[in-house]
């Protein structure tokens, strides 16, 4: 018999908080629940459609619950239950604390500086945390033109940290983008046309130590050093370093390794799939629950 909110809200300690196995949960959920994970319990977020949403929504209902989230289109601070079809889903408006506009979200809470974390897509990213979603070759005859920022560059600009989540592939993972939308820990002096660290070229302003924290992929993790150079923190599983140096078109650090990326926990698992994203709006059906976690839920 399918159980109410309130009787799979009883439910949510009696989930075992271990690892869960390798095949027992999809790659998305993965991908989802290592985005909570970048979350602090202090951020204020501002988090876009898809993934952001699924794991800041995760993370307030396990290691964040003080998070407060930020939609573009005006929402603050709602208290949905189930993850928003896109950040202009009026459910997400539940017991907000403010509504408002883009002019709300970008004029004042991140051209403010109350931005603590962003999160964001991108078509190319090179190694320094550039992304590009703008166009591909030459700026005024390009190969491809993308729909172009729609406010990437003003949250990861302003935001004090941003975790991209990209889909990895040779051609998305550069050494320099032909196009940089976002500037990451290094960018151009317009002045002298010199290629330097963000903290020189932006000094004296609000936001020169802002930048990527981090990249969520579909095969790793990546973080980035004292320098502003990209590396491997963990390997999904299944995935091998090998592959995935042969789809970056840069040597890519991987002497920081720590190992496998940190499986998702039962916990994690079931408040993701019977609250956040329980219609399967982001997420794909996901592989069954062990038996003895099925007992649980089953009652």
């Amino acid at each position: 018999m399918k159980k109410s909110p309130e009787e799979l809200m009883e439910l949510i300690d009696k989930i075992p908080d271990e690892p869960a196995k390798s095949g027992e949960y999809s790659l998305p959920e993965l991908m989802g629940i290592a985005c909570a994970h970048e979350v602090r319990d202090d951020d204020i977020v501002f988090a876009g459609t898809g993934l952001p949403m699924v794991g800041i929504m995760t993370a307030n209902m396990t290691v964040a619950p003080h998070a407060l989230l930020i939609y573009e289109a005006g929402i603050c601070d709602g208290k949905t239950m189930h993850v928003p079809m896109s950040v202009c889903d009026q459910r997400a408006c539940y017991m907000a604390s403010a509504l408002g506009g883009l002019v709300d979200t970008f004029g004042y809470y991140l051209q403010q500086g109350f931005v603590t974390l962003g999160f964001l897509g991108g078509a190319a990213i090179d190694k320094y945390g550039g992304v590009n979603v703008t166009s591909v070759g030459d700026y005024y005859s390009p190969t491809h033109r993308f729909t172009g920022s729609g406010g990437n560059s003003d949250i990861g600009s302003m935001s004090k940290r941003t975790t991209y989540i990209i889909l990895q592939e040779k051609r998305r993972f550069l050494e320099r983008n032909d196009y940089t939308t976002t500037p990451g820990w290094w960018c151009t002096d317009w002045n002298t046309g010199e290629w330097k660290p963000k903290k020189e070229v932006w000094a004296n302003t609000p936001f020169a130590a802002s930048g990527p924290e981090s990249v969520i992929t579909n095969m790793g993790i990546y973080r980035f050093d004292d320098d502003g150079i990209m590396y491997l923190e963990s390997y999904h599983p299944g995935v091998s370093v090998d592959k995935i140096k042969e789809e970056c078109s840069f040597d890519l650090n991987v002497s920081k390794v720590v190992g496998e990326t940190r499986h998702p926990t039962y916990k994690e698992l079931f408040v993701l799939r019977e609250f956040v994203d329980a219609e399967l709006i982001f997420m794909p059906e996901p592989p069954d629950y062990p038996d003895y976690v099925k007992a649980i839920i089953e009652g």
